[in-house]
């Protein structure tokens, strides 16, 4: 029986809320699902995109600072029994708070000086780290392909680790458009590709990664879309020193990316 007072798996308010993890209800609602105490403390840092915070028993005694931020930001913070909690989780075992939060998807922004854009993701995970890398390496804006999975998805969410509060993020972007666009802009584009024409190295040596950038990153399985190459400035490998045949999306992200920052901090 569920304590007095905590909304329940069965609760109206519990079961609209689960439905956010389908892209189509996100889409309606303007509303998307955080989960776990570090991501929800990140999203409280930001109260104008928090609606309400779902937290089972004990959360507010272990996690005091949450329901500090909470009270001071006026977010209603709703007690919930277990069954509740996991009912919004899509973790195997919760971490006992869930923030209901607005979209975080912004227009197309200004050229920066370093932008990552994901081509065609489909794998939520590599969608949240690919903005956590793009975060940690100083990155203007994260920008992903129509085709590319939602950054709001519980597991991008999750995997994104509170960074997808901490750079602007554009979703349902035509590359090709947005490509001729940075290029007027002053941007050059480069394209992360396991049989470039060029190297990492070479384009670190010769000054190429110094200069404002794009970088595209393609599908996990396929790559970036036939015709890419065409548009951009240069398509890039990461050479390969041992005997792996490739490398997955995220490190080959991380390793360009901090190559940029790195060379246009100098």
């Amino acid at each position: 029986m569920a304590s007095p007072g905590l909304l329940t798996a069965q609760s109206a308010r519990i079961k609209q809320a689960r439905r956010l993890a389908t892209r189509a209800f996100r889409r309606k609602t303007g509303r998307f699902l955080v989960e776990g105490p570090q991501a929800v403390r990140e999203a409280l840092e930001h109260r104008e995109l928090v609606v309400e915070v779902y937290a089972e028993p004990g959360i507010e005694t272990r996690h005091r600072d949450l329901h500090d931020l909470a009270g001071v930001a006026g977010v209603p913070w709703l007690g919930v029994d277990r069954a509740a909690i996991e009912a919004l989780s899509e973790t195997v075992t919760s971490q006992g708070v869930v923030a209901v939060c607005t979209l975080v998807s912004v227009p197309l922004g200004p050229p920066g000086k370093l932008i990552a854009a994901g081509v065609q993701v489909r794998d939520p995970g590599n969608v949240g780290t690919l903005i956590r890398t793009a975060d940690a390496a100083g990155a203007d804006a994260v920008v992903l392909s129509a085709e590319s999975v939602d950054p709001h998805n519980p597991k991008a969410v999750r995997a994104s680790v509170g960074s997808i509060f901490h750079v602007p993020i554009t979703t349902d972007v035509d590359i090709v458009t947005a490509v001729q666009a940075w290029r007027e802009q002053g941007l050059q584009v480069l394209a992360a590709d396991g049989y470039g024409a060029t190297d990492l190295d070479t384009c670190i040596d010769d000054g190429t990664l110094a200069k404002p950038t794009v970088w595209l990153f393609g599908n996990e399985a396929h790559g970036l879309p036939d015709g890419i190459n065409a548009v951009v400035d240069h398509s890039v490998k990461v050479p390969i020193y041992g005997r792996a045949e490739s490398l997955n999306l995220a490190t080959a992200a991380a390793i360009c990316l901090y190559a940029s920052a790195r060379e246009q901090r100098r």
